[in-house]
């Protein structure tokens, strides 16, 4: 009981000189709230406003980056110091607001590049999101593709993936290959992860009813770009290929504290606690067994 006291007062301690974590987690009278915690092994989860600043300063260079957004030649190094210094109130808005997609956008435009994304994803975890991500993706590359193979002659998809690789047998062909297959190997719904679309389609009409997915745009046979759809708004597009696309997805959804969708659970879980090693303590029965299969040397 001793103890119990001790920690309550430091807890208590903390909250009155203004830990976020625990201000925005304090239960007074009212309704039952949900708990606002890490959810994916982030490190930096809810950080303090820094020392010398205010809020009020850092909703003055918050409007500064929207101003500089607009302009046709963007200060990128002026835009990374003040997404940098701006990161407490940030995440104290989506944390505690729960803001829409397009609300964040519209407030943070910045946030939705990919350098910006890879910098948000290394505050939050201090991991590099691309470099980490591909390292583990090509450490077990010819690992999943010895798994598919065995599983190919029960799962179509698997084999008509396979076949891609017929003609082109790179690296980078590889890496699409897997990851778009993951989802059919976890016997979970693929369209949640790549959705494809065509040109004569407009952007209105490629994201309606998608909440969470990836948009691969094609004419006729060829692959001209891959988009990123949050919320039936398009949030990102230009994106080079299907791998930078998930690790885009990734990162965007551990900046937006949004989870991952239940239909692709385990999917997302391997490409978080396997690939990027991130939280890999702690994940479902499935994936620990997935991690097994990668590391032993026979099927």
């Amino acid at each position: 009981m001793g103890i119990v006291l001790i920690l309550g007062n430091c807890l208590n301690k903390l909250r009155v000189s203004g830990c976020s974590e625990l201000k925005v987690n304090c239960r007074n009278s009212g309704p039952k709230q949900k708990l606002k915690k890490a959810k994916k092994a982030e490190v930096s989860f809810l950080p303090d406003i820094p020392e010398g600043k205010t809020q009020n300063v850092l909703e003055g260079e918050r409007a500064a980056i929207v101003a500089e957004m607009k302009k046709k030649k963007v200060d990128w190094k002026k835009v990374t110091d003040m997404m940098a210094s701006t990161f407490s109130l940030r995440r104290k808005e989506i944390v505690e607001q729960q803001p829409l997609v397009a609300e964040v956008k519209a407030k943070w435009p910045a946030l939705f590049t990919d350098k910006q994304i890879e910098a948000e994803f290394a505050r939050l975890t201090s991991s590099d999101l691309w470099d980490t991500f591909v390292s583990g993706l090509d450490q077990y590359l010819e690992r999943f593709l010895q798994m598919y193979k065995a599983k190919s002659h029960c799962i179509q998809t698997l084999s008509s993936l396979l076949s891609l690789l017929d003609d082109d047998n790179s690296v980078q062909r590889k890496r699409a290959v897997i990851l778009r297959g993951l989802p059919h190997f976890l016997r979970e719904d693929p369209s949640k992860l790549l959705k494809t679309a065509e040109t004569t389609e407009s952007e209105e009409q490629m994201a309606k009813g998608v909440n969470i997915d990836i948009l691969l745009i094609q004419e006729e046979e060829d692959v001209l770009d891959f988009s990123m759809v949050l919320e039936e708004q398009i949030v990102l597009n230009g994106i080079r290929d299907f791998p930078h696309a998930v690790a885009m997805l990734v990162g965007l959804l551990f900046a937006l504290n949004i989870d991952y969708p239940k239909e692709l659970r385990y999917t997302f879980e391997v490409i978080q606690k396997v690939l990027l090693n991130i939280g890999g303590e702690q994940c479902s029965a499935r994936d620990h067994g997935l991690r097994n299969r990668l590391l032993c040397k026979t099927l």
